[in-house]
């Protein structure tokens, strides 16, 4: 079975991203095709890029970018659950992609962004040119969370039918490409 690795890309005190984040992790479970690896970057705590090295020659310095390494190439698709900020994306993210380069190389991502009003497709968007760079390659699905912090009720999201739904096509694009992908590595 492939391994999606649902990544937490939120830090920030107070963020909402975690029960997001819990909820794609629950219906990638009924879902069943993956295995999962919950990555929280709060938890990972990776520092502010502080590898010597240049990440595509894979000359790593610190255990924990031993460890990033480890879990990202052992991904066979990645969601990222992340916010907008100011129409661009986390710096945790950006921060947590940047550490590496070759492990990223033509593996699926689907998003599940939330913000205001644009649910945090701005953030996605601003975020395309450092993901294709590394060789990620984007899902067709997206999931789109506006105002999203109003759907969680004491720590818990709760999604509507249409979000669950475009999950579920996200989850089926990403089984279906980390196939096809698989040879391309």
């Amino acid at each position: 079975m492939p391994t999606l690795m649902i990544v937490v890309a939120s830090v920030r005190p107070g963020r909402i991203g975690l029960p997001i984040a819990e909820w794609v992790n629950k219906h990638t479970e009924e879902f069943g095709a993956f295995d999962v690896d919950f990555a929280d970057l709060l938890e990972i705590n990776l520092p502010f890029m502080d590898e010597p090295n240049h990440p595509v020659k894979r000359q790593y310095t610190k255990p924990h970018t031993f460890a990033w390494s480890e879990r990202v190439d052992a991904a066979d698709a990645f969601i990222f659950v992340t916010p907008e900020y100011n129409h661009s994306y986390a710096p945790a993210l950006k921060n947590a992609l940047d550490f590496l380069s070759q492990e990223w190389w033509r593996k699926p991502v689907g998003f599940v962004s939330y913000g205001g009003v644009s649910g945090g497709s701005r953030g996605v968007a601003a975020f395309e040119p450092a993901m294709t760079t590394v060789g990620l390659v984007k899902a067709g699905a997206a999931v789109e969370l506006p105002f999203a912090a109003s759907h969680v009720v004491d720590g818990v999201f709760n999604a509507e039918a249409k979000p669950a739904a475009i999950l579920t096509k996200m989850l089926t694009e990403l089984v279906d490409m980390a196939g096809a992908l698989k040879p391309l590595r």
